[in-house]
C-alpha cells in the first residue's frame, strides 16, 4: 500500500514541478519585457526565482518518492 502512495506522491510532485517550471518561464518573459513597467518586471523576476526554488523542491521530493516506491 505504501508503494502505491509513494507512486501517487511521485506523480503529484512531477506535475507540480512542471507547473512551477512553466510559471518560471512565463515570469522570466515578463521580467525581460522592456514594455512592462519596472515594478512589474522586478516582481516577475522575484516570482521566477521563487518558482525555480519550488521546482527544485518538487523534483527532490519526487525523486525521494520514486526511491521509496522502488525499495
Amino acid at each position: 500500500m505504501d508503494t502505491i502512495k509513494q507512486a501517487g506522491n511521485y506523480v503529484s510532485d512531477k506535475i507540480s514541478s512542471a507547473t512551477h517550471a512553466a510559471s518560471k518561464e512565463a515570469n522570466k518573459d515578463v521580467a525581460k519585457n522592456e514594455n512592462a513597467n519596472i515594478g512589474t518586471r522586478v516582481q516577475a523576476a522575484g516570482d521566477a526565482v521563487a518558482d525555480k526554488v519550488k521546482e527544485h523542491k518538487d523534483d527532490a521530493s519526487a525523486e525521494a518518492n520514486k526511491q521509496a516506491a522502488t525499495h
